[in-house]
């Protein structure tokens, strides 16, 4: 019996239950995937708290990392034993945004990855980096996608570029993780004096604690001689935006991935009119810009940073640590 995590309509810790979901054999274009890990995002906080509960029974989690245990016919890509990790809109294969919303979401819309055995079409998985952990590979779903869509994708990040990062969560971690690699200059914000000392260790050029210092897009400013950085990965939402556009150039831009702060504000119109600045809202990624991290993670030898571990059946507490924001990273579920 293959193991599963449901979430029960309406959502909430306590209709969180250990099931089960059996795989069927796959039909021609699919493939089998004996799933090892999962890691955690606030898309999947969500469903799970009950924020946006789901409506039906539930397998919660988007992201899903494992190995092939079986291929369907038509099936080249993939063949059994390779290490393969899940994409967020197994409908968006390439090109532009078609897909509005969750809908065809694993984890939301549709059942997800919080299980140990799956059956889905090849288009919903890519290769995993080589090297990787199960864990590791489970990253880069939704928080390394998002990182890498909106400054590679989105906004063709150049070496010399500049780029503001909030935060120590997995998309702003792995935005300064890939921003590095590019050769562009990070400042990061946090809180926590510690946290930014451990984001200076992975490379942040400069660092600023927004408690201590809550006009921090000034600092911004004086930090680029007054000029502004080029790029802002915004995840805060209303209470941060403002300050992250006062931090962001003239013509620059800004990438709306978060809603840690909520779903509405005030938008400072006219600042974004005069400073003519480029807000991007940004929903993950494709398929073949997954697969084009992917090379670049092969080719620079990136790992991802994963905090903590649960097993499976401890996907609450795992949440609840997420909750708590103690953490530095990606917090991962394995099995």
């Amino acid at each position: 019996m293959s193991k599963a995590i449901y979430v029960q309509p309406g959502g909430g810790y306590a209709n969180v239950v250990v099931g089960h979901s059996e795989a069927a054999a796959p039909a021609p274009g699919e493939i089998t995937v004996r799933l090892h890990a999962n890691s955690l995002n606030y898309h999947d906080f969500a469903v799970v708290s009950g924020m946006w509960g789901p409506s039906a029974p539930r397998i919660p989690m988007a992201d899903g990392a494992g190995e092939v245990i079986a291929v369907g016919e038509g099936v080249s890509e993939f063949a059994v034993g390779d290490a393969v990790v899940s994409t967020f809109f197994p409908d968006w294969l390439d090109g532009q945004p078609l897909v509005e919303g969750f809908a065809t979401v694993p984890g939301d819309g549709i059942d997800g990855y919080a299980r140990e055995v799956v059956t889905a079409r090849a288009t919903s998985f890519t290769r995993a980096p080589k090297g990787y952990s199960h864990a590791e590979a489970s990253t880069l779903t939704t928080a390394g996608l998002t990182a890498w869509r909106a400054l590679m994708a989105d906004d063709s990040l150049k070496p010399g570029d500049s780029v503001l990062v909030q935060g120590t969560g997995g998309v702003s971690i792995f935005a300064l993780q890939f921003a590095k690699a590019a050769g562009a200059t990070v400042i990061a914000t946090s809180s926590s004096d510690e946290k930014l000392e451990r984001l200076k260790s992975l490379g942040a050029d400069a660092v600023i604690n927004y408690r201590s210092t809550p006009n921090w897009g000034e600092k911004v400013r004086a930090l680029t001689d007054n000029r502004g950085v080029d790029h802002v990965i915004e995840v805060g939402g209303p209470e941060t935006l403002e300050q992250s556009m006062t931090a962001v150039r003239i013509g620059g831009h800004v990438s709306l991935i978060g809603i840690l702060s909520g779903v509405a504000g005030q938008l400072p119109l006219v600042q974004a009119l005069v400073r003519q600045i480029r807000l991007q809202g940004v929903l993950v990624g494709s398929r073949a810009q997954q697969q084009a991290m992917i090379r670049a993670i092969d080719a620079n030898g990136l790992r991802p940073v994963v905090d903590k571990v649960f097993a499976l059946e401890q996907i609450v507490e795992a949440f609840q640590y997420q909750e708590s924001n103690r953490h530095f990273g990606k917090i991962c579920l394995t099995f």
